[in-house]
């Protein structure tokens, strides 16, 4: 698409689309410049013509709002279809609109879109508005190569003996950190001891046969400064025989000390990459002998082999234009834990297609596709799909998302996936640590991630608050029906009570939940994701309209709330620990007599009295309180008390303040 302008005086422009309120498309800035050429090309996907495109002009201002130039509407109802029509967009004002703002030149083709497209087209609708934030988003890390790792090297950090110290209390703050190729490990910090203790276990996963070397190294965390070095040693892999268990003692080179450390080879072929045409699970048998593989009666053997997944990587529509020239060099990694492989690069495409099929060894977990651009700079384009939740050969398009997974951008990939696992092996493996990332990006500040954190916590704050006022409302009489049935109901289960109940209760909202569920009554999920995906939409719009209006300061007001919301709660959290603490430590003795005399009482009457009547006298307390007296305010005594103990900071204030009022006698 070929962009033109015309004006008077120095302008930075650039020009959004939109179709039905929501941002398709945003080029580049073409900065002091008269006569502006953008020469840019991008595809959409349109869901009806009845939508005209919405074209807008803006003066990019650096750390000021951007000024309005101009806008057009272009009716795509009027364009025939499979024709190249060159198109001029006289620019208005929509408040003077008898004011010339210029004029802007377009080439547009109108194609149809036949089949599964449609699936990716309603996909698309909701990621079109934010693509144009990733358009110029470029990074400059460069993704391996796809490799096939042959073996697992499984390493376990026991201990360290006689480190050395580098703090001046004669002590060290020890952590280890292994590297084999590009895969890292970090362990927890042992403070203060110069003979550690760490009991970890992790896997690395070995490409070459021959095997390898594991580097290691170990620092002393030192806060608000560079960690101190305290030694090195090395692992050559290629001296160690497989499927046994060597226990190492390693002397720190460069310092002092020894590591003590178990390491396992095992050989092992868990991925593999195959054409379309060529796949394990299409032959009938092949697929027969995986599912006895993976069969209930083999669920007590090599419970580390959960499953396999096999997913193929067909192709994808729509994708985000790369290079300057339109196009991209799209090819897709697909990441299952630490197993990484990568398709072929199709180049100056932006509807690539790879018929590549992918087979990994399950770890129960998710996977990650990914695309990138093959020169070397990754695109923020990925898709999560948790592998519980996939159907068996369903050919599915799934939107793209931020390489974070925090916002959307533009295209869809298609994948077919098949997952064939062993479900007690599953079980089990859930019940031990996930597998932890070798390779992980250091987190970044972003005011969208805090924004959306911070909703997600009040939103289960809130659920919480709602079941409270609800049980409260029950003690209030406001329905007296409910009242009654909450009473009778209470005194039934407490009189009754056997601790079975406690996973009793917990069983039956999950089978109602599944009722539901199977029935295609509950809609509940669905309304959580759009309530999510709706506030992720109200962040969108807040951004496109702060660019255009206030910016800056408006992201600056939203994150100085959440930080202020966060900041009372962590007050509040803190204030209720101290208090507890300085009940204990006599910081005010006649509240601690109190306390002293109230614990009295409660122990003598747990002993002569049995819980369950306890329980009972405190309900019909709570029940029949406002009926005895309706103007009763309700209150928790134990909160009350506690609000009459000083906290730290209320401590520290109070000695200052005396202080200062003996100094100031004097």
């Amino acid at each position: 698409m070929c962009l033109l302008f015309f004006f008077l005086g120095t302008s930075d422009p650039y020009v959004k689309f939109k179709i039905a309120g929501k941002e398709v498309f945003r080029s580049k800035t073409i900065h002091k410049n008269l006569n502006p050429v953008w020469d840019e090309r991008v595809s959409l996907l349109v869901e009806t013509l009845r939508d005209p495109l919405y074209v807008k002009v803006f003066d990019y201002d650096f750390g000021l709002q951007d000024d309005f130039m101009g806008s057009a509407y272009l009716y795509l109802e009027s364009l025939e279809h499979q024709r190249a029509l060159d198109v001029t967009l006289d620019l208005k004002d929509p408040q003077y609109p008898e004011h010339n703002l210029g004029s802007l030149e377009l080439s547009v083709t109108l194609t149809p879109k036949e089949g599964d497209v449609r699936d990716a087209t309603m996909l698309l609708r909701r990621n079109w508005k934010r693509s144009s934030k990733y358009q110029s988003m470029r990074l400059s890390d460069v993704h391996r190569k796809a490799q096939l790792w042959r073996g697992i090297v499984s390493i376990s950090l026991i201990e360290g003996h006689g480190l050395q110290p580098m703090d001046a209390n004669g002590l060290s703050d020890p952590y280890v950190k292994f590297r084999m190729g590009h895969q890292k490990y970090k362990s927890k910090t042992i403070s203060k001891t110069l003979n550690p203790q760490w009991r970890e276990q992790f896997d690395f996963h070995l490409y070459d046969e021959q095997g390898g070397f594991v580097d290691i190294t170990v620092w002393d965390k030192d806060a608000g400064k560079k960690d101190d070095f305290m030694g090195r040693c090395t692992i050559d892999l290629s001296l160690l025989s497989k499927e046994h268990t060597h226990k190492l003692d390693l002397p720190l080179e460069e310092g002092e000390g020894v590591l003590v450390l178990l390491v396992t080879l095992t050989a092992s072929a868990a991925v593999s990459i195959s054409d379309l045409s060529v796949n394990m699970l299409d032959d009938p048998h092949e697929r027969h002998q995986i599912k006895q593989r993976y069969s209930l009666w083999r669920s007590f053997h090599n419970l580390k082999d959960v499953g396999v997944v096999q997913v193929k990587v067909i192709r994808a529509e729509g994708l985000m234009a790369a290079d300057v020239t339109g196009k991209s060099d799209p090819f897709c990694v697909v990441e299952l834990s630490n197993d990484r492989l990568q398709t072929h690069t199709v180049y100056k495409n932006l509807n690539p297609e790879w018929n590549k099929v992918f087979t990994f060894a399950s770890s129960w977990g998710s996977k990650v596709a990914r695309g990138a651009d093959s020169a070397g700079y990754c695109q923020t384009d990925a898709c999560h799909v948790p592998l519980p939740q996939i159907q068996n050969g369903e050919r599915k398009a799934y939107a793209l998302k931020s390489k974070e997974l925090t916002g959307p951008t533009k295209g869809v990939i298609f994948l077919e996936i098949d997952v064939i696992f062993n479900a007690v092996k599953a079980g089990l493996r859930t019940l031990i640590p996930i597998e932890q990332k070798y390779i992980e990006e250091e987190p970044r500040v972003s005011k969208q991630l805090l924004l959306r954190n911070f909703t997600r916590v009040r939103r289960c704050i809130m659920v919480l608050i709602n079941a409270g006022c609800y049980i409260n409302s029950c003690f209030e009489w406001d329905s007296p029906q409910r009242s009654i049935c909450a009473f009778v109901l209470f005194v039934v289960i407490v009189w009754n009570f056997e601790l079975y109940m406690i996973p009793l209760a917990l069983l039956l909202p999950l089978a109602w939940t599944y009722m539901l569920i199977a029935s295609g009554k509950d809609t509940r999920q669905d309304e959580a994701v759009e309530d999510l995906l709706e506030d992720e939409d109200e962040d969108f719009d807040k951004d496109d309209k702060d660019s255009e209006r206030k910016g800056f300061m408006n992201k600056l007001y939203a994150i100085q709330d959440v930080c202020i919301s966060v900041q009372n709660a962590l007050d509040e959290v803190a204030s209720y620990g101290e208090r507890i603490k300085n009940t204990f430590n006599w910081t005010v003795p006649f509240l601690s007599w109190l306390a002293i005399v109230a614990l009295g009482v409660a122990t003598i009457i747990l002993y002569f009295i049995p819980l369950r009547y306890i329980v009972l006298a405190w309900g019909v307390n709570k029940f029949t309180k406002k009926l005895r007296d309706p103007y009763t305010i309700d209150n928790n005594e134990l909160l009350d008390f506690l609000s009459r103990v000083p906290s730290d900071v209320q401590v520290v204030g109070e000695i200052l303040y005396v202080s200062f009022f003996i100094s100031f006698l004097r």
